[in-house]
């Protein structure tokens, strides 16, 4: 996959902390950094995504339920945020370009493996595993960025097309599952991991500069409170939206995953060497940034996941079709995406993020109106390419906010709570958002009226979680007035 072309004199004078102890960084060299490590994190962001073209021949080939087939997702994402912390302190112990192979050789493998998978749990299963190397990865990707590329103008320029392989990632990867799925199978999808995952190990390598190591353990305890305590929250609510809310395994699978989460926070208040240290969110900014990416991708979700069933089911568009019609969030996605640092220097980082939540709100509540007799043009691509521009806009700024003011010791941790917030956002709107679709009634027996109203739906509460992470902007991004 094609990296957007680097301008190299802009980067060439951000050198790494650690670059004494490595050799000068020229341009070049830089060029190389910032190539791997966004290949090996456009390769997280396109898996998430490229299930999704495919889901239709994946539950009728493996026989998943309805509400089932959303673990095909939450399998991978559940394990991706649950240990994302535990592999953000792994790289801090062990190194971070160490663990960056180390995840992707574990992905690598998985992916292998979920393209022979012959039953839903071999599937489900190797998608958790899949989620554990993305989990160990992950973190070194937006670390090795951090020390390879000093605080200013350099950084926010990685850092911007860092979110906008995040971003076109997921079009990418919807575009790609439907070509895979309608021409050939949906398991060629994570065959050609193995591929480029090898090559980018031998990239790592070969470029990458290995960071020091710090005394300390591993926090296992922590970890797992927390991966179990999210888990169970999301199987209670995607089982009540199978069998109800009055289902006693539903809720005690809830409560339970409240009482582990209470657990995990009194743990790591007292930890010697935490996963999740507290006094990150001590930065009122900070805590708002992770608080708005969490919401933000809740929101984000549902779009990604529910508009590939409405092209499919209720449009009748082949898997192909359905991921090319996908292609106008793409490019409004990617030049956002680009702009941000000069929108950034113009206007201020925080207003562009506004700006990002605002236009996405309202191409989600445009995007609500579907119906069985919509047209895709006026009634869907529109929409997508204001959800297009507003999270181009948006995951840019909501990074640098969220790492801003981090001490070198504590880079590990903020970025994989970066991430946490990501993937832990997804996993919860997507079983809210199932929750809703599950939830929604009509009088129509027309099998793709009741489809279509039960998304537009999910895309109205999207819009709701959207509009929820504009104002947690407002209310701490925003510098406050002095009298």
């Amino acid at each position: 996959m094609k990296t957007p072309d680097l301008p190299l004199p802009a980067l060439a004078g951000a050198r790494p902390r650690q670059a004494a102890a490595h050799g000068p960084q020229h341009g070049s060299k830089l060029a190389a950094v910032l190539a791997i490590i966004i290949s090996s994190y456009l390769m997280l962001v396109v898996d998430i995504s490229i299930v999704l073209t495919g889901l239709p021949k994946i539950q009728a080939e493996l026989a998943f339920s309805a509400a089932g087939l959303s673990w095909v997702q939450n399998a991978y994402t559940l394990a991706f945020g649950g240990l994302l912390l535990l592999g953000a302190r792994a790289g801090d112990l062990f190194g971070r370009r160490r663990m960056f192979i180390a995840g992707l050789a574990v992905f690598t493998g998985a992916s292998l493996v979920i393209g022979v998978a012959q039953t839903p749990g071999w599937m489900l299963f190797a998608r958790a595993v899949q989620g554990t190397g993305a989990a160990i990865l992950a973190p070194s990707t937006l670390a090795l960025l951090s020390t390879h590329f000093a605080e200013g103008p350099g950084r926010t320029r990685a850092f911007a097309y860092y979110s906008a392989a995040a971003g076109v990632g997921a079009s990418l990867g919807l575009v790609l599952g439907g070509l895979m799925a309608d021409l050939f199978s949906w398991r060629l999808g994570f065959f050609i991991n193995l591929p480029i995952g090898l090559a980018l190990v031998w990239g790592a390598r070969r470029h990458l500069a290995e960071t020091p190591r710090r005394a300390g353990g591993l926090d296992v305890p922590g970890a797992l409170t927390s991966t179990l305590g999210m888990t169970a929250v999301v199987f209670g609510i995607v089982r009540a939206a199978e069998v109800g809310w009055s289902d006693a395994i539903a809720a005690a699978s809830v409560a339970t995953g409240v009482v582990l989460l209470v657990g995990f926070v009194m743990h790591e208040s007292r930890a010697a060497h935490p996963i999740l240290p507290l006094h990150l969110f001590a930065s009122r900014e900070r805590s708002g940034a992770y608080g708005a990416r969490l919401l933000f991708l809740g929101g984000m979700v549902g779009f990604w996941f529910f508009s590939t069933q409405y092209l499919q089911g209720v449009l009748g568009y082949t898997p192909l079709r359905a991921g090319l019609a996908f292609l106008p969030v793409t490019l409004p996605n990617l030049a956002a995406a680009l702009l941000v640092p000069r929108l950034a220097r113009a206007c201020g980082s925080t207003r562009v993020l506004a700006a990002g939540l605002a236009v996405s709100a309202v191409g989600m509540a445009w995007l609500a109106q579907v119906t069985a007799h919509s047209a895709y043009v006026t009634a869907v691509a529109l929409p997508m390419v204001l959800i297009g521009l507003g999270q181009g806009a948006a995951l840019g700024p909501l990074t640098v906010a969220a790492v801003a003011g981090v001490g070198h010791d504590d880079a590990g941790a903020a970025s994989g709570l970066v991430n946490v917030a990501h993937q832990i956002g997804g996993a919860l709107g997507l079983s809210a958002l199932v929750a809703v679709s599950a939830a929604t009634t009509t009088a129509t027996s027309v099998a793709a009226e009741h489809l279509a109203h039960r998304i537009a739906n999910t895309f109205g509460a999207s819009t709701v979680l959207l509009v929820l992470a504009l104002a947690v902007v407002a209310l701490t991004l925003f510098k406050r007035r002095s009298p």
